[in-house]
């Protein structure tokens, strides 16, 4: 059956075509773009669109989607219902009375700079709500923990116990554990936790493909636990229960550089497949708003400039994985020195500088890719392009965590960061992601609110971010469409052209006639998978 749709304005995502009058699809596939009259003669059946916008679906090309799934059965720590420490005890304590003394608590997205007190909570307040219970919190960026003095004991975590390679446990004035641990220092506690089941990760994983879908998000990159594993096989499971969305998977590469066996099949890397294995990842540093992300000038007010994370071994390691498998390689590498670093090192890998050429994916598929690029400059932006590494970049985060970032580097300061247009003017190749749930935002996965960020330059609250590194409307959305999903290795979507998978997406106002301070405001009314219907919304 080939179906047409028609009287929409379509955004392509096709810089060559960039709007069209309508277009067929048949078996899954966009066959056809062109005027309404061609489109009408041609098909089978007529979608009268009645004027709304039409957009390629969006392709997050980096988030951490059983997290996020996990998530939503836990604590959210966050505003509008919990706005201090005080809040927080407090929402813990309710958790407790509904517990057996040892069960734990789990909660996500904390960020001091939200909380009235402006400042982490520690062990010592977290006792006050579940003096009996482990409570098991995760910061907003990922990289940092904090638990109670339960959770310590259970972990066997003292005074006398020493900060792990790459990571940090937090002390008070006296020189004991306060609760919080920092970037490796977070494994510390894990392994006493609860362990789930697959069955309730590929339960929750169903679930998230539905409100991914809501917000029209039709693929995702997922960046890697930051626990021991791999989950290729729980979505393929999820695959046959319902969960739609296309995905590329980067194993996290800590925990498999010393398996000598530890291999991607040919079938697990398959362009064809809906569900495959596009790489491996390195964490080179922290975050802004935990202080540990690994700059070039120190923190505001301090001496410090973060933490440098993965050895050299595991990096030359990772290269030579990356050649022997034929798969990408993606590094966590947020401020300046990390970002040198990575750059340095791989300058003169003829296989990293060397892109895969495939159809359905014009631009190619970028071997090596940085994750994160707060602070790259002119030097680091010029040698990408030439080499043709790709950054994957998250406007979300300055614009949710404003205050911490106005606190850690000041104002003058947070408006050179993230500079997407210099970016894209040293021929980058760039797109967008929101890293969810890995930032301080109640709907971490929204992509309107990251959209609305690269567009004004503007915080949640108002703050001038740097608006001399706007990006229009349309380039945003080919960031979040084409681009993703070339970046993320995923061929023939992210734009309405002839051989691309009919996935689209119906939206409820014109996002290039809307005021941009009301992006976020726009909802996704319908969202189309390989031309199925897999969202409408009431």
């Amino acid at each position: 059956m080939k179906t047409g749709y028609i009287n929409g304005k379509i955004f392509t995502s096709d810089i060559d075509n960039r709007f069209i009058e309508g277009f067929i699809a048949e078996s899954g596939k966009i066959i056809k773009t062109g005027r309404t009259r061609e489109i009408a003669e041609e098909a089978d059946e007529l979608v009268d669109l009645k004027g709304k916008t039409v957009i390629s679906g969006f392709v997050d090309a980096h988030m951490h989607p059983l997290m996020l799934a996990d998530y939503s059965r836990q604590i959210a720590c966050l505003p509008p219902n919990i706005n201090s420490i005080k809040d927080l005890v407090a929402e813990i304590s309710k958790a407790a009375k509904k517990l057996q003394p040892g069960e734990w608590i789990l909660g996500w997205g904390y960020d001091e700079g939200k909380y009235d007190e402006g400042r982490s909570p520690t062990k010592y307040d977290l006792d006050k709500g579940a003096p009996d219970n482990p409570v098991f919190l995760v910061r907003s960026c990922e990289h940092i923990r904090c638990v109670n003095s339960k959770a310590l004991e259970i972990a066997g975590i003292t005074r006398e116990t020493k900060d792990s390679p790459g990571g940090k446990l937090g002390r008070d004035e006296k020189g004991e554990p306060n609760g919080i641990l920092m970037e490796n220092a977070r494994d510390m506690v894990i392994p006493f936790m609860p362990r789930k089941t697959d069955e309730d990760r590929v339960a929750a994983l169903v679930d998230l493909g539905k409100i991914l879908s809501s917000q029209g998000i039709v693929a995702v990159a997922d960046m890697g636990n930051l626990h021991p594993g791999g989950n290729y096989h729980l979505y393929k499971e999820a695959r046959k229960r319902g969960f739609s969305q296309r995905v590329s998977l980067y194993y996290m590469w800590d925990y498999f550089m010393n398996e000598e066996d530890f291999k991607i099949s040919k079938e697990e890397i398959s362009f064809d497949s809906d569900i495959r294995i596009a790489g491996i990842k390195l964490i080179g540093d922290g975050s802004i708003s935990g202080k540990t992300a690994w700059l070039k000038e120190p923190y505001l007010n301090t001496e410090d400039c973060g933490i440098s994370v993965y050895s050299d071994e595991s990096m030359d390691k990772a290269i030579s994985f990356a050649k022997e498998n034929d798969c990408q390689i993606s590094v966590h590498a947020m401020g300046g020195r990390a970002i040198d670093r990575v750059i340095d090192r791989c300058r003169d890998e003829e296989y990293l500088c060397s892109t895969i050429k495939l159809r359905g994916c014009p631009g190619g598929i970028p071997r090596l890719r940085l994750e994160h690029l707060t602070e790259p400059d002119g030097e680091a932006m010029k040698m990408a392009g030439e080499r043709g590494f790709a950054f994957v970049c998250q406007p979300i985060f300055a614009y949710c965590e404003i205050e911490t970032y106005v606190k850690n580097l000041g104002k003058d300061r947070l408006k050179k960061l993230y500079p997407f247009k210099s970016i894209l003017d040293s021929g980058v190749k760039m797109c967008f992601s929101t890293d969810a749930p890995a930032t301080s935002w109640a709907v971490p996965s929204d992509p309107f609110s990251n959209l609305k960020s690269a567009v004004t330059r503007f915080a949640w609250d108002g703050t001038d971010i740097g608006q001399e590194h706007r990006v229009d409307v349309e380039t945003a959305i080919r960031l979040y469409t084409k681009e993703a999903a070339e970046v993320s290795g995923i061929i023939n979507l992210g734009m309405i052209k002839e051989g691309y998978d009919a996935s689209f997406i119906v939206l409820s106002d014109d996002i290039f006639e809307i005021n941009p301070m009301q992006i976020d405001e726009i909802n996704v009314e319908e969202t189309y998978v390989k031309g199925e219907r897999v969202y409408k919304r009431d």
